[in-house]
């Protein structure tokens, strides 16, 4: 993992070279992750930022909480780690300072992702320093995936397919949504175990499935993103399951969603759900190289109309280090499909207050179309129980 993000880097300065820009800095975590191989526990959130410095002719620096400088220079390439500390002399703003110099021309930073902290102090710091925004020359850099992401990414899917399994299996009369929440979290956990070893690198990342679970049964599936409750099943429901903020490993997010139903499914809950899995097969069956990505929208947007629905969501996103990369697979994102690009790809469908359908994989373009990167099946799906 290192070699490749010393080497992603090394290609960013090659590409800030030929467009005239000195000096940028990175803000968000995963493009530290992506760049500098790390990711820490405590950060803004805290009032503890965690910044990397990329010179075109320069070797990058990392400044990071004191606390966190330790973990970090093990686990990051790069030799120039600075600490800072939460009192004294030595706060990040004069750490910082140190490496940003006296009054820099122009700085590039991630302009949507540059949390308000450290805005402020730029703002206050350097008032007639021009921001401009580096987003756009990382982020084409991450839009198509190499052959050593891509394999991440298919663990990935495998744990995500090892917390569907979980899922699937806790769903009987009675039982509560937690538990449900309970066995995913499990299953995930163990499966993404067996990738790791406690040595090198790999001993800092941690297997452990995390983050709230949204899952949601009966009426409240058309709320999408309720979170696991103590609600008992009961029979006839739908039960939705996301993962798309729980199916990740060693920082790569997949986007995952399946709907079951206990022990039968409605007509109506049949009709909705079927319906969202032909929209989502029409959109994987339209992707491509050389497709636009609002093609990819409009053939499930195809399915949706002659069902009789209505939907505001967009078909997919791109995926990776961030839950949401560009491009996206939605109506006036005219961005060309590539070999290597990846992308989450939803069927949905609410009726308000009643029923819901949803499906969600991940894919990754090839030569010829695209290959799933998330398995489970692909059809309307009963609890086993």
């Amino acid at each position: 993992m290192l070699e490749q993000a010393r080497a992603r880097t090394r290609e960013l300065q090659d590409r800030m070279r030929r467009a005239g820009i000195e000096r940028a800095i990175f803000t968000d975590e995963s493009s530290i992750a992506y760049l500098a191989g790390f990711w820490g526990y405590l950060g803004v959130e805290f009032g503890r930022p965690t910044v990397l410095i990329v010179e075109a002719d320069a070797a990058p620096v990392v400044v990071t909480p004191l606390m966190e400088s330790q973990m970090v220079a093990a686990m990051t390439w790069v030799d120039d780690v600075r600490a800072w500390e939460d009192s004294g002399p030595r706060r990040w703003p004069r750490v910082l300072g140190d490496v940003l110099g006296e009054a820099p021309g122009e700085l590039w930073v991630e302009r949507d992702q540059l949390p308000a902290i450290l805005r402020n102090w730029i703002d206050d710091t350097y008032p007639g320093t021009r921001l401009r925004d580096i987003s756009p020359v990382l982020g084409a850099m991450r839009m198509i995936k190499s052959s050593f992401e891509i394999a991440v990414m298919k663990q990935a899917g495998e744990i995500a397919g090892a917390m569907m399994r979980a899922a699937h299996d806790s769903l009987r009369e009675g039982a509560r949504e937690y538990e449900s929440a309970v066995a995913v979290i499990e299953a995930g956990s163990r499966k993404a175990a067996g990738f790791l070893t406690d040595a090198g690198w790999e001993r800092f990342v941690s297997p452990m499935i995390h983050n709230l679970q949204i899952v949601q049964s009966g009426a409240d599936t058309a709320m999408v993103h309720r979170r696991a409750s103590v609600k008992a099943y009961e029979r006839g429901d739908p039960v939705y399951f996301c993962f798309c903020n729980m199916a990740q490993f060693k920082q790569y997010k997949l986007g995952f969603d399946r709907m079951f139903h206990v022990g039968e499914a409605t007509d109506e809950a049949a009709r909705v759900q079927q319906a969202a899995i032909d929209a989502q097969q029409a959109a994987i069956a339209a992707i491509r190289p050389g497709v636009a990505a609002e093609e990819v929208a409009a053939a499930a947007d195809e399915v949706y109309r002659a069902r009789g629905y209505e939907t505001g969501y967009r078909t997919g996103r791109s995926i990776g280090v961030a839950y949401l990369e560009a491009p996206e697979l939605k109506a006036g994102d005219t961005t060309t499909l590539r070999p290597g690009m990846t992308f989450a790809v939803d069927g949905g469908i609410s009726v308000d207050g009643r029923v819901a359908g949803r499906i969600g994989d991940s894919v990754v373009v090839t030569e010829t179309g695209c290959e799933y990167l998330t398995e489970y099946p692909r059809r309307i799906l009963l609890s086993r129980g």
